[in-house]
């Protein structure tokens, strides 16, 4: 069942950069895990909290990207929150399948370790 939000909040109250985006952690909700960043323009807040899918702006496809449309690996809104400078904001999700593009559970797969980069976790089969 996808969470519709009500609509009392304002997107352009954030602060945006000067390409109009801002930027946005998404977090599993049970674990806690840091999946992924990605950029939003007001638009993509609106879609994402009308929808209850994460909505993101593609800046190579200068597009709206809902994560999962074409994977089917579906970020579901739990909850959408502002940090304290209103720059940034966090996206706590129920994550379907693998959250990175190269098939993995999060972007953050690589490490830096007494300098070296060190790949912790395969792709998901």
């Amino acid at each position: 069942m996808q969470k519709v939000f009500a609509m009392s909040f304002d997107p352009l109250s954030l602060k945006y950069n000067e390409a109009g985006l801002i930027p946005c952690i998404a977090q599993e909700e049970d674990s806690g895990e840091v999946l992924m960043m990605a950029w939003m323009n007001a638009d993509a807040v609106m879609k994402t909290l009308e929808s209850g899918r994460v909505t993101y702006w593609s800046r190579s496809r200068q597009e709206f990207w809902v994560k999962g449309e074409s994977s089917g690996h579906v970020q579901a809104l739990v909850d959408l929150r502002v940090d304290c400078d209103r720059d940034c904001l966090l996206a706590v999700v129920r994550q379907s399948g693998p959250a990175c593009h190269t098939n993995r559970r999060s972007c953050f797969y690589t490490a830096i370790r007494d300098g070296e980069e060190v790949e912790l976790m395969q792709p998901m089969v």
